[in-house]
C-alpha cells in the first residue's frame, strides 16, 4: 500500500509563499495523477492543483489565480506545491493525493487512490 507524506506547511503571514512537499514511501512506476486538495473544517475537501503524469495537462482550483504552481518528480515519485501571495482565506488543511486515471486529471477526490495525512496552512493577516 503506497504512503504519501506531505511536508512544509506552518504559520505564515498574508503575502508569504510556501512550498508543500508529498513523497511516496516507495518508488512506483505507475503514470498517477498527482494532485493536491484543501479542507477546511465544515467544508468539503476542494481541489487545489492537479498534474498529469507527463505534466502537459494541469488543473487548478479557480481561487487560485495563478498564485501557486504544482509540480512533480517522477524519478521520486513525489509533488510540490509552490504557494505564492497567500491569502488567510488559504487557511486550510493541505492533502497530496494520487490516482490512476485516464484523461484528464480529476478534480474529484473520489477517483484519487492513495491519500497524505495532511499538513496544516495557517495565513494570518
Amino acid at each position: 500500500q503506497l504512503q504519501l507524506t506531505e511536508s512544509g506547511g506552518g504559520p505564515v503571514r498574508a503575502g508569504d509563499s510556501l512550498r508543500l512537499s508529498c513523497a511516496a514511501s516507495e518508488r512506483t512506476n505507475h503514470r498517477y495523477v498527482m494532485a493536491w486538495f484543501r479542507q477546511t473544517p465544515g467544508k468539503e475537501r476542494e481541489l487545489v492543483a492537479a498534474l498529469s503524469w507527463g505534466g502537459a495537462n494541469s488543473a487548478y482550483g479557480d481561487f487560485v489565480k495563478g498564485r501557486f504552481i504544482i509540480s512533480r518528480s517522477n524519478a521520486k515519485s513525489e509533488v510540490y506545491l509552490q504557494m505564492n501571495n497567500l491569502e488567510p482565506e488559504d487557511t486550510a488543511v493541505y492533502f497530496c493525493a494520487f490516482g490512476e486515471m485516464g484523461g484528464l486529471p480529476s478534480g474529484l477526490p473520489g477517483t484519487y487512490d492513495f491519500w497524505g495525512q495532511g499538513t496544516q496552512v495557517t495565513v494570518s493577516s
